[in-house]
């Protein structure tokens, strides 16, 4: 079992910039791929980021070259860095950890999310 936090949203104009953070209850070494997700209001929530325990990281394709996932090991963390916000980012921003298990098994772990905002 996981356990989540998320921290560091709130409301920001347009180009600007934020830092999420993502504080497991355990290490994250042990956790196959962590990630942000993100759910607009009447839409449904979609990938952002992800990086796997080897740091290897994968983007959306309206994030790239915005935003930046990273991970400290140490600190049971993962970070999202954004960059050049845009009105179209707002939403309430999720960090999930997956794990994969024997056979096809699959758990995943939801923090209870952070709201973003851009806006003038």
């Amino acid at each position: 079992q996981v356990t989540l936090v998320e921290s560091g949203g709130g409301l920001v104009q347009p180009g600007g910039h934020l830092r999420l953070s993502c504080a497991a209850s355990l290490n994250i070494f042990s956790i196959n791929v962590m990630g942000w997700y993100r759910q607009a209001p009447g839409k449904e929530r979609e990938l952002v980021a992800t990086i796997t325990s080897g740091s290897d990281t994968n983007y959306a394709d309206s994030v790239k070259d915005r935003f930046t996932i990273s991970r400290d090991d140490a600190k049971n963390s993962v970070y999202l860095q954004m960059n050049s916000l845009k009105p179209e980012d707002t939403a309430i921003y999720y960090c999930n950890a997956r794990t994969y298990g024997l056979g096809s098994r699959i758990d995943d772990y939801w923090g209870q999310g952070t709201q973003v905002t851009v806006s003038s």
